[in-house]
């Protein structure tokens, strides 16, 4: 499968949209504070930005209200209460066990997290369209350990099958990552290191045993 700068692509599209004076409305869907800290700091100017949580993935409950609260919490220190916009997904973690059936051992990256990708953006591009917004995406590309590649193929088809553009990005390029720990520390974000499942939460834990 042959690579594509996403990045590239992104930067037409805003040229494009910049070159028409039109700013349009973007649904981006947020996996926690800190991935979405550079996200809106980098699409805000050019889009009016709804963020979408909506993450059944997450083991436990208070992990995904305290994601949620550091979110709300970001975005006002950030811009106050009028440019980013915020709306909670229903909390749905037996959709997120039902996918990762017989994929339980499988290392993060692989098969389960690609199931986990489509999960989440196909309720993201349902919500997109039934909202009428213009694109949708997610911040889920900022990360190292998330396939950019598949997010976007993922994303594309699920926007072709429900009649929205999709916005290619991949936002770990151009020190996209680096600037979204920067920002991490500047605002004292709540900060995880795994992905918010119960599986990635072992790798993470079994890392930790093997430095000590």
């Amino acid at each position: 499968m042959e690579k594509i700068n996403y990045q590239l692509i992104l930067d037409k599209t805003i040229e494009e949209n910049i070159k028409n004076n039109i700013k349009p409305g973007l649904l981006l869907h947020s996996c926690c504070a800190p991935c979405s800290s550079y996200c809106i700091e980098y699409l805000a100017n050019y889009f009016n930005i709804t963020l979408y949580y909506y993450n059944p993935n997450i083991s436990y409950k208070e992990e995904y209200d305290k994601r949620v609260n550091e979110l709300y919490r970001l975005v006002k220190e950030m811009y106050g209460d009028n440019i980013v916009n915020i709306v909670v997904g229903e909390y749905e973690p037996e959709k997120f066990y039902e996918i990762a059936k017989g994929l339980e051992d499988v290392p993060e990256g692989g098969e389960r997290c690609f199931k986990c990708y489509r999960l989440r953006l196909e309720k993201s591009v349902k919500y997109a369209k039934a909202n009428g917004f213009d694109y949708v995406t997610t911040t889920l590309s900022i990360s190292p350990h998330k396939n950019a590649q598949v997010l976007n193929s993922v994303g594309k088809e699920l926007a072709d099958i429900y009649d929205v553009q999709y916005l290619y990005s991949d936002f770990k390029k151009r020190n996209g990552y680096k600037r979204s720990i920067e920002l991490s520390q500047q605002y004292n974000l709540y900060r995880q290191d795994y992905c918010g499942c119960i599986y990635s939460k072992r790798e993470a834990d079994n890392r930790r045993l093997r430095l000590h």
